[in-house]
């Protein structure tokens, strides 16, 4: 994919035009996209070193897989797994992992009880807080005090590393973010996910791109702690499993058990009308409503995060609306916001060569963060 792009960037090297940091980007985007194949990082970079540590935090002690590159230690970073069920061992995290090690970061994956039981659990958040506030004191070789400590997330896990910048562990050693494909409003990722419907910030006019038939059902086995009815917890996580592997599999013969709590939360799922949302969200038991609004990042102050956030999101985005990512960016007043053309939700496939551009600027911005 990034062939034509990095002919392009050795030539503009060559005239003055780019910057070296640039060309590493290119290298750190085929290695991503080499996965565990050659690369020519993999060929100039020793082989980081994986080791688990034993991460406290205010739910128990929780293990932790630290990556060293190997080398001159440029700026440390928390790698927030998004939904698996391996959760820190999931293959393509470890890949990434090792990408930004060879990158010369030292990445610190926590293994968070969310992460694999595919629910956004606030509780995650203090986690990720005390995963950064370990990696700032680290003493390890090839390393100095002076390095900056990011925290880096992909899609709902955006919301969980943003919260954690709030925390106070979290507000003393994280100095800047990384977020791909993430949200602002939770309740504009469910009138998207169920309906397709965004709005451009500050535009009272709806578009509409066809959702991911999986995006509401993912959401929907995420947040099932939100009920107190554990039978209706029970049959709403069958229907989202169901649908989750056919979009058109019949669920009528459990939906019919559901009690009022899971009525009302599987009428939000299956409505397909924006303007019906807001009375569906009123409709929710209390506990839920108060679970969307925890996980919401409106009405927070961001500034914290101004000149300190790098923001990715693909505008072809079928998950969450790029739209997110730019109401974040002006909650935070100043953040680096890259709007990937033909980029989707992670996947990189149908980027063309503005695209592969657009990603390039963004992870030079990363890599600006190291201390060289």
């Amino acid at each position: 994919m990034l062939r034509i792009a990095a002919v392009l960037l050795g030539l503009l090297i060559l005239t003055g035009c780019i910057s070296t940091q640039s060309w590493e980007a290119t290298r750190v985007l085929q290695d991503i996209e080499a996965g565990a194949g050659p690369s020519t990082l993999k060929a100039r970079t020793p082989e980081p070193m994986r080791q688990t540590l034993t991460l406290e935090t205010g739910e128990g002690d929780i293990a932790a897989d630290l990556y060293h590159p190997q080398q001159d230690v440029g700026a440390r970073i928390v790698l927030v797994p998004g939904f698996t069920p391996q959760g820190k061992d999931d293959r393509r995290l470890v890949q990434l992992a090792t990408t930004l090690a060879r990158a010369r970061f030292l990445v610190l994956v926590p293994d968070l009880q969310g992460t694999k039981d595919l629910s956004v659990r606030p509780e995650d958040a203090a986690a990720i807080g005390d995963a950064a506030a370990l990696l700032a004191r680290l003493e390890v070789d090839r390393a100095t005090d002076e390095q900056e400590v990011g925290v880096a997330a992909i899609s709902y896990a955006v919301g969980l590393a943003v919260l954690a910048t709030l925390t106070p562990e979290g507000e003393e050693a994280i100095d800047f973010l990384v977020a791909i494909g993430g949200y602002y409003d939770t309740k504009n990722v469910i009138t998207f996910s169920t309906t397709g419907a965004f709005r451009e910030p500050g535009s009272a006019h709806w578009q509409t791109r066809t959702p991911d038939p999986q995006a509401k059902w993912i959401s929907l086995r995420g947040n099932l702690h939100m009920l107190n009815d554990r039978e209706d917890r029970a049959i709403l996580e069958e229907i989202a499993r169901r649908r989750m592997g056919d979009s058109e599999a019949p669920i009528d013969d459990v939906a019919d058990d559901l009690g009022d709590e899971g009525r009302s939360l599987l009428a939000l799922i299956l409505n397909d009308d924006q303007e019906r949302v807001p009375a569906l969200l009123d409709d929710l038991p209390a506990s839920a409503q108060a679970a969307i609004e925890m996980l919401s990042l409106t009405n927070r102050d961001l500034s914290h995060l101004s000149n300190g956030a790098i923001l990715i999101h693909g505008r072809a985005d079928t998950m969450i609306p790029h739209t997110e990512s730019e109401r974040l960016a002006r909650a935070i007043g100043d953040a680096d916001l890259h709007l990937i053309d033909g980029f989707s939700h992670i996947d990189s496939q149908g980027v063309g060569f503005i695209g592969q551009w657009q990603l390039i600027r963004a992870v030079t911005d990363l890599i600006a963060r190291r201390s060289d």
